[in-house]
């Protein structure tokens, strides 16, 4: 089954300038950017896809579409049964809350609330269809948070403020947010681009626990090395889709931080 189905995307924006090869000159000096120039993309449940490509390539548009935070100039967007393409604002806010967990290169976390406050941040905001029952208690609010935080390895950190955290810890507080609505799938844009070696392959092997549990995951990044620990490679260039390359032997991201900590361990003994 189709998680998410884009047929025909394209994303134009309109100003003001001298047109390029990336652009098309209309009436007066408006200049149309071509920023997405037709995408077909389908994402089966369970896949770990990662977005690569040159700046410029059309990435973050992707991401703004696939997140439901910008809308196509043409084509369509099926989310988890939901054509989001005509959607209204309260539809829209309705699928972010609920259907995309979304988890940020900056953490994106409140200083001064608790590992537990951040991630019930989803539950207490959580939005609801006209013929669904009233959110949930505080109490089950707390449940669902603390569980999620369980789920990455933080049962013990849940009363710590983001200050006291490590930067691993706070991206892992920042997964459990976006698990905590049980969305269709989690968006990651560059999740790791803060982190030092040994806490990216910490986050990497994270992910691929929660995809080896069924959690679909898509990660916008620019370094392959990171691709190579998903199941599929897509690549955009000049706003197209140019290559769509499943990765038949992805490496572990565990097993790979063990050997860093192995060799981290025999460089401090040689110095």
């Amino acid at each position: 089954m189709s998680v998410i189905e884009l047929r025909g995307i394209k994303r134009e924006y309109r100003m003001e300038g001298k047109p390029s090869s990336k652009t098309k000159k209309t009436s007066g000096s408006v200049v149309v950017v071509r920023a997405l120039r037709g995408v077909d993309f389908c994402a089966e449940a369970g896949e770990f896809i990662s977005v690569m490509g040159p700046s410029g390539s059309g990435k973050s548009t992707l991401m703004n579409i696939l997140g439901c935070l910008d809308k196509p100039s043409g084509g369509t967007y099926n989310l988890d049964g939901i054509e989001t393409s005509k959607s209204d604002s309260d539809t829209f806010a309705y699928i972010r809350n609920r259907k995309i967990g979304f988890v940020f290169q900056s953490f994106n976390l409140l200083s001064r609330t608790t590992a537990l406050e951040n991630v019930e941040l989803p539950l207490f905001y959580r939005r609801r269809k006209h013929d669904e029952k009233k959110s949930s208690s505080a109490s089950a609010r707390k449940e669902l948070a603390m569980t999620a935080l369980k789920e990455v390895g933080l049962a013990e950190r849940i009363d710590h403020f983001p200050s006291q955290l490590s930067g691993g810890q706070q991206q892992r507080v920042a997964i459990a947010r976006a698990m905590v609505n049980d969305p269709a799938f989690i968006l990651a844009d560059e999740p790791t681009g803060n982190l030092d070696t040994g806490m990216t392959l910490e986050i990497m092997g994270l992910f691929q626990q929660l995809n080896d549990r069924g959690k679909t995951v898509i990660m916008v990044t620019h370094e392959p090395e990171l691709a190579a620990y998903t199941k599929r490679i897509i690549t955009l260039r000049d706003g197209e889709l140019v290559s769509d390359v499943q990765v038949h032997e992805r490496r572990n991201a565990l097993d790979d931080l063990a050997q860093w900590k192995k060799d981290h361990v025999l460089l401090s003994e040689d110095k």
